[in-house]
């Protein structure tokens, strides 16, 4: 079972208020229902064809008549047909819904605060909604509708609690998009399907120490490897310098971090520091053996000219 699917069900479980009822159904038929002498709802998930029975009857107090049909071109889902013949008209009118005009937004009274939003786009993501599993490569939340106009209404509801939505053109369609992992969570916390949200932040949590887990060791390791680098690019100025003159034209202090570096070619600057206070007792800092490295390298470019 998918991730969507999962959401999806728990959604259809939740319990709500009449008011909430209406925003919900509102929001369903909106994007999923086709009106011709009839309410028609086609959807291929279950759980969401038994949730619009359920609201349809404690709502209105009828039975929509189901019709279960294989899924086109083979495909092995089935497909779920819901239609509800008595006054269905005055349904779309209580619902918001003008089924002359399929681009007319819903009035007010259907989102006038954050409780009623929050049914409408439970709704929708129970309609036209879509959640990439966490375990995957990206973080992906959209809603797939008709009309630029109601894309953008349902981006501006989405914003109202900060979720950074967007509206992008997908053909003759507009999908309606999240891809921030932390918003995703917030919208699973917005549903009220914390089954959903533990699964996922368990998951997102899981992969950010990971990934910061992969980056401390990438730092790690080029900070090796500049440091490796550094200290063969000194063996190879002090080597030049013996080949080309003799270490004696570099003062005594300087000529002992020569050596100390042909002895051990492979420590990094700060371990070298340390090597040459405990063996020879004269205290030297990490910034004075690079002084010295400097005038070694200053001596090799000459040399090498």
């Amino acid at each position: 079972m998918s991730f969507t699917s999962v959401v999806k069900n728990e959604v259809s479980k939740l319990e709500t208020i009449e008011t909430e009822n209406i925003s919900e159904l509102s929001a369903v038929l909106r994007t999923i229902g086709t009106f011709e002498n009839a309410i028609h709802i086609s959807t291929e998930n279950a759980s969401v064809a038994r949730r619009i029975f359920y609201l349809l009857k404690e709502q209105y107090r009828i039975r929509a008549r189901i019709t279960v049909r294989h899924g086109y071109n083979f495909n092995k889902n089935y497909i779920y047909l819901l239609e509800v013949n008595q006054k269905w008209r005055e349904i779309l009118e209580d619902l918001s819904i003008d089924y002359l005009d399929s681009d007319k937004l819903p009035k007010e009274y259907i989102y006038d605060d954050p409780q009623l939003i929050r049914a409408y786009l439970r709704g929708l993501f129970l309609a036209v909604g879509s959640i990439n599993d966490p375990k995957k490569s990206r973080y992906h939340l959209e809603f797939i509708v008709d009309s630029e106009k109601y894309a953008y209404f349902i981006m501006d509801l989405l914003n109202q609690f900060n979720f950074n939505s967007k509206v992008l053109k997908r053909d003759n369609k507009y999908m309606i998009y999240m891809k921030e992992a932390e918003k995703i969570g917030d919208f699973l916390r917005l549903l009220g399907t914390y089954n959903a949200l533990f699964y996922y932040e368990d998951i997102r949590i899981y992969r950010d120490h990971k990934n910061m887990t992969n980056r401390l060791n990438n730092c790690e390791q080029a900070n090796v490897d500049k440091m490796i680098a550094t200290a063969m690019e000194q063996v190879h100025q002090i080597e030049l310098i013996k080949e080309k003159a003799t270490l004696d034209l570099l003062d005594d202090k300087t000529k002992e971090a020569a050596i100390y570096r042909l002895k051990y070619p492979e420590v990094s600057l700060n371990e070298l520091s340390e090597i040459i206070t405990l063996e020879t007792g004269n205290p030297i800092t990490k910034s004075g053996l690079y002084h010295r490295f400097h005038k070694i390298k200053t001596l090799s470019e000459k040399l090498k000219k």
